[in-house]
């Protein structure tokens, strides 16, 4: 009864609800541990133990005990981990074979196992919350060692048991691990081990006493079985978190480029063609479909002039902003607004082609539309 309440605890303990995310170890770990230790009856047999004649076995009934465990280890970040393991163990004996016949005293096992293990990432089944669930197994070496135990007879006789052996021990593991909220690595577990030990045959003694005298013997017995039902607290020291990924790189928007269209002139002309207010209207038209935040309209001649000289340069800077007023009337028309429109007459500056002085480059003639 008292095996089947302490594996419903452990079993309760590991499915209990909890949210957030189950850690998986990488790196090194510390894990310590303790818990309630219930050992299975074992049969004790006795070699020349005078009070029951040459030869004699018995039941040894264990009662409450406990168990205490600290570990190192490393996990592989994969779910394995390996650690080394030291255990203690301690058990009462205290029973009745039938009155008056008793024995009392305790015992005691200590020793190092190495374990292999495997944490469960329940991620994986679609299942997101702080529990990882882990198995795993065990070997090394226990010693075993009788404290002073006592068996009196109804006759009064009396044998003392006592002494230490060790021999191969081995263990199964299954529990569950909680992780502690906003304390990286540290877990609290819940486990339950089954622990076997084997014994070297003789090793212990047995002290007779009796009305005939001392005598002494020997004592071997059958395989030990420990059930352990422990809490601990796990540590892992590797637990940063990862460093999140690089803020992606915010590529500010390419500038819109200004659009410009070309409107040419006549020589000595600044009234519009056909051609020319068709472009002025393909320009308009764009500006009511892109963000447009200014109009600009610069005017612009070639060098020759109806006048050689300085006044010749003047009157072409002229001819220039008269160009440069026709397309911005004409924008108008087309339903630009006039305070969205700057305007400037440069003349013979800027050429688009270069040419020779007082040339005629029907080119150069020209008024540009850059919206802004």
């Amino acid at each position: 009864m008292r095996l089947r309440t302490a594996l419903l605890a452990t079993t309760l303990m590991a499915a209990a609800p909890v949210a957030a995310n189950a850690t998986i170890i990488t790196g090194p770990y510390v894990d310590l541990g303790a818990g309630y230790n219930l050992v299975q009856n074992q049969h004790g047999h006795f070699a020349n133990n005078p009070t029951a004649g040459m030869s004699s076995s018995s039941q040894y009934r264990h009662k409450d005990g406990y168990t205490g465990f600290g570990s190192f280890g490393w996990g592989f970040g994969n779910g394995l981990r390996v650690e080394v393991e030291g255990l203690y163990n301690y058990s009462q004996l205290n029973h009745r074979s039938g009155a008056p016949n008793h024995t009392s005293g305790s015992d005691q096992s200590y020793g190092g196992l190495v374990n292999v293990l495997y944490d469960i990432d329940l991620k994986q089944f679609g299942i997101d919350v702080p529990v990882t669930p882990f198995v795993g197994v065990g070997a090394g070496y226990l010693w075993q060692h009788y404290n002073p135990t006592t068996t009196t007879y109804m006759n009064g006789n009396v044998n003392r048991l006592g002494g230490t052996t060790g021999g191969f021990a081995y263990q199964g593991i299954a529990g569950a691990a909680f992780d502690v909220p906003n304390v990286p690595g540290l877990q609290i577990t819940a486990q339950y081990r089954m622990v076997g030990q084997t014994f070297n045959n003789g090793s212990f003694t047995m002290t007779s006493y009796s009305p005939a005298g001392l005598s002494r013997g020997n004592a071997n017995f059958d395989h030990r079985f420990n059930h352990q039902f422990i809490l601990g607290l796990r540590y892992a020291f590797d637990t940063a978190p990862p460093p999140p990924p690089p803020a992606p790189v915010v590529v500010p928007p390419a500038p819109t480029p200004a659009r410009t269209y070309l409107v040419f002139f006549d020589w000595d002309r600044s009234d519009l063609t056909a051609r020319a207010r068709e472009i002025v209207a393909e320009a308009a038209q764009a500006s009511t479909h892109v963000q447009t935040t200014r109009i600009e309209v610069n005017g612009y001649t070639d060098n020759s002039a109806a006048h050689p000289g300085p006044r010749g340069q003047k009157y072409n800077l002229g001819l220039s902003e008269r160009r440069a007023q026709s397309v911005k009337a004409e924008l108008i028309r087309d339903g630009v607004p006039a305070n969205a429109i700057d305007i400037h007459g440069y003349g013979e500056a800027h050429p688009l082609v270069p040419t020779g002085p007082n040339t005629r480059e029907p080119q150069n003639r020209r008024v540009e539309i850059i919206l802004h």
